[in-house]
């Protein structure tokens, strides 16, 4: 389901366009099948989300941006932790590259987010926590600031050490249940002292393709 959906999304870049490639298994998924129209003559740059897809998109031959030097791009495809029905808000950071998934998804004209059928949700957060980057200097302090709020907040951990992102910063997920307003947690979060970025990606979704067993599912905003 996810590499069909990969597919359709990657059918929308056209020639001389400047792409963002998003981070995570789905994203990987469309970095392949990038690749592969390369070979039709598809001439492209692409500016990656994480160190990850950089490497990759590095061995498959896909052509990269200069890092920052990219003030506005045509065209961003990622995947998703959550779609909310309707809105197309969006939770992500799972993967642990919330940061520059953002920063890139801002300076596209469009984003299009690749899932399967089950990270569509009436309504963001529940089953699925929220990340959140914050840094790592006094990390416990923004830490505790995170739990007085009620989140539940939990530092992710790699190999019983903190976890880093690409950018040098701890990650906090937030167990918090459905979320009955998203802009007003997300203004609160931005004005905690120490927390750097947040996973909720909202009014940034312009198309979801959500592939389902039967076939795929174009979503527009």
């Amino acid at each position: 389901m996810k590499r069909a959906a990969a597919e359709r999304a990657v059918a929308d870049v056209q020639d001389g366009m400047m792409v963002g490639l998003g981070t995570g298994t789905t994203a990987e998924l469309a970095v392949e099948a990038l690749a592969r129209r390369l070979s039709e003559r598809l001439r492209i740059v692409a500016v990656p989300t994480s160190e990850r897809t950089r490497a990759l998109a590095e061995r498959l031959g896909v052509p990269l941006a200069p890092a920052g030097d990219w003030p506005c791009l045509d065209l961003v495809i990622d995947g998703a932790d959550q779609v909310e029905r309707g809105s197309l808000d969006l939770i992500k950071g799972l993967g642990g590259a919330l940061l520059r998934e953002k920063i890139v998804a801002s300076a596209a004209r469009r984003m299009i987010v690749i899932v399967d059928d089950s990270k569509i949700v009436d309504r963001l957060g529940g089953r699925s926590p929220l990340p959140v980057e914050i840094v790592a200097f006094g990390w416990r302090r923004t830490f505790e600031r995170l739990a007085d709020l009620g989140l539940q907040p939990r530092l992710r951990l790699a190999s019983a050490q903190p976890f880093l992102s690409d950018g040098g910063n701890h990650i906090v997920d937030c167990h918090i249940g459905e979320i009955a307003d998203a802009r007003a947690l997300e203004a609160t979060l931005s004005g905690i002292v120490g927390v750097v970025e947040t996973g909720l990606f909202l009014g940034l979704a312009s198309t979801v393709v959500v592939g389902h067993s039967t076939g795929i599912e174009v979503m527009q905003r």
